[in-house]
């Protein structure tokens, strides 16, 4: 279940027979909180994550995230250091011990950028990307999907190696839908679990005959670039006019109208920046057959194609070689 853990005095916490000087809170959020501790044995900074459980679905839940993160050791996945399940009264809380980051996150990181009235190069994005895609290639290679992929859950270490981290929506990636009920019990956990702004339009109305899969992470990969280039929060250009088409994102059909759309004047024409950038850098072999090939098209600024969406599905091949 994990390891021994207890408060020995207001400012220090014992966790798997490792000492922990408390320094200050890092976040804040409904359910959860992080504090920045020091190890006082290896004088490392560690982020602690606790996880209040009111229940024991909320605990099953928690220890499920534990479970995610042991199943990979990957650059661009957070790792857990340690953990334990902790009673408090009659409520329980779960402890999770990881790495600190100080980088900060992609969405700080662009809001800093704004602030300064500076964008992030073209480049810049394509590595930040290429990490990113890699991490979730590792997701996807073991049959899950993360499901809250957003700019405030991928962390940005001093190398600026993106790293992924918020493993509590991750389940596995084909979930066949099969009726009605099985249809609702989807689209109710995804409005509990998947952030609104960066959630894949197929889990919006879920239709009563569909398969969820994988694919709803790569949708996202179109929402970050736009985020980084134009300090924009948008969705991947040819998504308007392919939202309720049936084969589109997982072949689910009717798709509603997702909140608070940008106008895509902007994102429309960065994209084909975008595209040159990544096939000026890119090794033929890392672009899927045809992409490459069609380049006038690609970068025609404003464009819609067709293979919009082809293009972001297999984005985890054509960024990692």
């Amino acid at each position: 279940m994990g390891q021994a853990l207890c408060v020995c005095s207001r400012g220090t916490v014992s966790l798997g027979g490792a000492r922990y000087l408390l320094l200050q809170r890092l976040a804040e959020g409904g359910f959860s909180y992080v504090d920045l501790v020091e190890g006082l044995r290896d004088g490392r900074f560690y982020a602690l994550k606790r996880i209040l459980c009111h229940d024991k679905e909320d605990r099953q839940a928690a220890l499920r995230e534990v479970e995610m993160h042991n199943l990979f050791q990957h650059p661009n996945i957070l790792r857990l250091e340690a953990h334990c399940l902790v009673e408090k009264g009659a409520k329980h809380e779960a402890w999770l011990l990881l790495p600190y980051v100080k980088g900060g996150t992609l969405w700080s990181e662009v809001e800093a950028l704004r602030e300064k009235g500076s964008f992030m190069p073209e480049q810049r994005i394509l590595l930040i990307l290429h990490g990113i895609c890699s991490g979730l290639q590792a997701i996807h290679s073991k049959g899950y999907a993360h499901r809250d992929l957003k700019p405030t859950n991928v962390l940005l270490d001093e190398d600026d190696q993106p790293i992924l981290m918020d493993l509590g929506s991750m389940n596995r990636a084909r979930m066949e839908v099969t009726n009605s009920r099985e249809a609702m019990a989807v689209q109710d956990w995804a409005a509990q679990r998947c952030t609104i702004s960066y959630r894949a339009p197929e889990l919006f109305t879920v239709p009563s005959q569909c398969v969820i899969d994988e694919r709803t992470d790569i949708w996202v990969l179109g929402c970050l670039a736009p985020l980084a280039l134009l300090h924009d929060d948008s969705e991947p250009p040819g998504a308007a006019q392919h939202r309720g088409h049936p084969t589109a994102a997982g072949g689910a059909a009717g798709y509603a109208s997702r909140p608070g759309h940008h106008e895509y004047l902007s994102v429309a024409h960065c994209w084909p920046r975008l595209y040159r950038a990544a096939l000026g850098l890119l090794p033929p072999r890392a672009a899927p057959e045809g992409i490459s090939a069609p380049r006038g098209e690609l970068l025609r600024a404003g464009g819609v194609l067709e293979s919009d969406f082809a293009i972001w599905r297999c984005a985890v091949q054509w960024f990692v070689p």
